[in-house]
């Protein structure tokens, strides 16, 4: 799994292990993000289940100030903090260990 496009594009993420979770292809990510693209630049992002954080982490590459991930799950949590690593501009992310429900 990688980021798409934008400042963050082409650099490369980790997803959870097993198959508990299911990340947005590129694909799928490419074709959302080509749509919303006009809303995002200033925008706020909220990443609820985030899973890996991907698409959050898309989000601010293609010009979201700022994202928020919620995850309940500690395994993903440790994950999306690993890929907001990866941008090396944690300060645009918060995330959130609760239940989104």
């Amino acid at each position: 799994m990688r980021i798409v496009a934008g400042d963050f594009g082409g650099r490369r993420l980790k997803s959870l292990a097993g198959d508990n979770t299911r990340p947005t292809t590129d694909k799928v990510k490419g074709a959302i993000f080509n749509m919303l693209g006009q809303y995002l630049a200033g925008g706020e992002v909220l990443d609820l289940f985030s899973g890996s954080g991907g698409l959050a982490i898309e989000a601010v590459s293609r010009g979201a100030d700022h994202a928020v991930c919620v995850d309940r799950s500690f395994p993903a949590v440790k994950i999306i903090r690993e890929n907001i690593a990866v941008t090396k501009q944690p300060e645009k992310f918060t995330v959130l260990k609760m239940d989104a429900k």
